[in-house]
């Protein structure tokens, strides 16, 4: 059983293979939910691949997806809502002879529309449990358009631009990751590498802005994109603030369809890779967000409000302020072993494990009135909202292989962080916790937190890569009875508390894949490859329930040079 749970994962795993197609076990079956184009808006034209336009793809199912959650419709047998975000757009797989250097207004305008979130309502088929979309009154678009709500101690002098002068209502939300759901039933989804979609046709030449720009990859020069030719507000030299309103966890009432999205800037400002729910027993919520960048940090913000139980008008709306108020923290990561015996080779220290002990540092905190303190010094709230990476950097936090989604056992209460990997990592550059230089299959990290509190243990369940290799860790199991895998990217649990491990950029030179990790028990660390997805994919948002399996196939046919004219 995976995680020590009740689920049958007794599957025969998936062989690693390089085919163009999802590969599912013996006695499973897939079958493709919906595509990008499908029309999402009841009256929405049918996708016309060698005619499409924004005005289409605004009601159309967007382009790469990441996240997924999945409601049940308590008032409808069979029925779900699902909600689905759009990372980014990959233009040479939309548009035949796309020319980088000279997009035209249309295709970026497609592209606006083709990032975002989709809710559309799905019906289970009677006959074989598949899952088909319907044209409910819930289905949504939400594009780079959608106006949002920014939200918290961000708000002020460094969010303000000439169309918003408040520093509240910012048009649309880009390059959505990872993220997760609340107990109150919305979506919370994290803006990523939001970096990319800025440029300028004039020129930054304040230093200090200059270095907050590249802390977060941002270009002083002209974008790859080339949207600050089409809006200004993508021109850092004609709006210098407009990036400085992305970068959140972004939160979606999908039971609304009027609603306006929110930013919770109260989480930090970073590339944040999900946005994941922990309900201690007296209420207390804890979100849980990792910044995917090499030598980036792992965050987790503790709310000061109790959630109210149910979903009752009034209950909701009390539970949509829960993050509005509480403290921000940032982790630092000591391990347990002399340092001599972490010297980059990834071979185990002498008592076993890569484990140790961890401590969360306070970064800002938020109170009932929406005053914000900051805690770094020589920082206001304000710039701890906006620039809370190089809050981390002040306060020594802990320098992670790209901290991808993390999230916590519904079960156990243990959190599990994906690292991807990093290959700049060098050996001097080693610790514990990351104790492989050129790091290019990533690990897995348990934590035992005291959530409401600060501080936790950790170890390492999983350090990825060939488990012929000698530098990879399988939680102790036996390597000859794993399937490989290389760089993890989600994390999610089935409904027995099995834990479920996805990949993107898998550098063993097969496809990636979804994998059940066992996480407790005799079998703890045995590794199955149960779903792999097509050349050039990502799995992503993976959701496993105890009689079906839903991953997004992202970006397929990615490849470096692949374009409609030459796949």
């Amino acid at each position: 059983s995976a995680g020590g749970g009740t689920l049958d994962t007794g599957f025969v795993p998936v062989a690693p293979n390089t085919a163009d197609a999802v590969t599912v076990p013996a006695g499973h079956s897939s079958d493709v939910v919906i595509r990008w184009g499908d029309p999402v808006i009841p009256g929405g034209p049918a996708f016309d691949f060698e005619n499409q336009s924004a005005a289409a793809q605004a009601v159309q199912y967007g382009f790469n997806c990441d996240l997924a959650v999945l409601f049940p419709m308590d008032d409808r047998d069979e029925r779900f809502l699902l909600t689905v975000n759009h990372e980014y757009t990959t233009e040479p797989m939309m548009f035949r002879g796309y020319d980088s250097a000279a997009p035209t207004r249309e295709q970026v305008e497609i592209a606006w529309a083709a990032h975002g979130l989709t809710v559309v309502e799905l019906a289970s088929r009677r006959y074989d449990g598949g899952l088909d979309p319907v044209m409910g009154s819930y289905n949504r678009r939400i594009t780079a358009t959608t106006p949002f709500e920014l939200r918290g101690p961000a708000v002020g002098p460094l969010t303000r631009t000439t169309a918003d002068p408040t520093g509240t209502r910012v048009l649309g939300t880009l390059n959505n990751c990872a993220g997760g759901h609340t107990p109150w039933g919305t979506v919370l989804s994290g803006e990523e590498n939001f970096n990319q979609y800025f440029g300028t046709t004039g020129s930054v030449t304040d230093p200090a802005r200059v270095e907050a720009l590249r802390r977060y990859g941002v270009s002083v020069g002209e974008s790859g994109r080339k949207w600050e030719r089409f809006d200004s507000r993508f021109d850092l030299a004609v709006e210098p603030n407009e990036v400085n309103r992305f970068g959140y966890v972004v939160e979606v009432d999908p039971w609304n369809p009027d609603s306006t999205p929110v930013k919770h800037s109260a989480l930090g400002r970073f590339k944040h890779e999900g946005g994941t729910v922990h309900v201690t027993a007296d209420g207390t919520v804890v979100i849980y967000s990792g910044d995917d960048e090499r030598f980036d940090y792992l965050y987790k913000f503790i709310s000061s409000r109790t959630m109210v139980p149910g979903r009752t008008p009034a209950a909701r709306e009390q539970n949509m302020r829960i993050l509005d108020e509480g403290t921000l923290y940032v982790a630092t990561f000591t391990g347990n072993s002399p340092e001599s015996e972490i010297d980059g080779t990834g071979a185990l220290p002498s008592d076993g494990a890569f484990d140790g002990t961890g401590a969360w540092i306070p970064l800002l905190t938020v109170d009932s009135a929406g005053n914000a303190v900051s805690h770094v010094p020589g920082m206001s709230a304000e710039e701890v909202a906006v620039y809370t990476r190089m809050a981390g950097d002040a306060v020594g936090a802990t320098k992670m292989d790209r901290p991808e989604d993390v999230e916590p056992s519904p079960s156990t209460g243990k959190v599990y962080l994906a690292l991807t990997n990093n290959t700049r990592r060098t050996v001097g550059q080693v610790d514990e916790a990351n104790p492989r230089h050129d790091n290019k299959h990533g690990q897995v990290v348990e934590i035992t937190d005291d959530h409401a509190g600060t501080t936790f243990g950790w170890n390492l369940l999983l350090v990825c890569g060939d488990p012929a290799a000698a530098d990879t860790y399988f939680g102790g199991f036996d390597k000859s009875k794993v399937s490989p895998i290389s760089c993890p990217d989600n994390v999610a649990f089935d409904p027995a508390g099995g834990l479920w491990v996805s990949t993107d950029g898998n550098a063993l030179g097969f496809n990636d894949g979804l994998y059940s990790v066992a996480t407790e028990g005799p079998n703890r660390g045995e590794t199955k490859l149960f779903l792999t997805v097509p050349v050039g994919a990502e799995t992503c948002g993976p959701l496993v329930f105890s009689d079906r399996a839903i991953v997004n196939v992202q970006h397929p046919g990615e490849k470096d040079g692949a374009s409609i004219e030459n796949p």
